[in-house]
């Protein structure tokens, strides 16, 4: 038993080959091409700002570190 096909515009769509397959050139491309800069400038702190917190974290990390090892060795009993 054989039951016709439910598509009744499969025959008429354009671009499909026998078997199901598309030829090149009937898809649109991967992706967008885009020419101009995408998105704007957020306007951040400067550099000198972020250079600035980088190294009061270091001091911070450092100083700690010499206090774990000073209590480790035993300078502050």
């Amino acid at each position: 038993m054989s039951g016709s096909n439910p598509d009744p515009y499969e025959d008429k769509i354009t671009g499909l080959e026998p078997g199901g397959g598309v030829p090149p050139g009937e898809t649109p491309p991967g992706e967008a091409s885009t020419a101009g800069p995408q998105g704007h400038d957020e306007g951040g702190p400067r550099k000198g700002t972020q250079v600035l917190w980088m190294a009061i974290i270091a001091v911070f990390v450092l100083l700690s570190l010499l206090f774990f090892v000073g209590y480790i060795v035993g300078f502050f009993d």
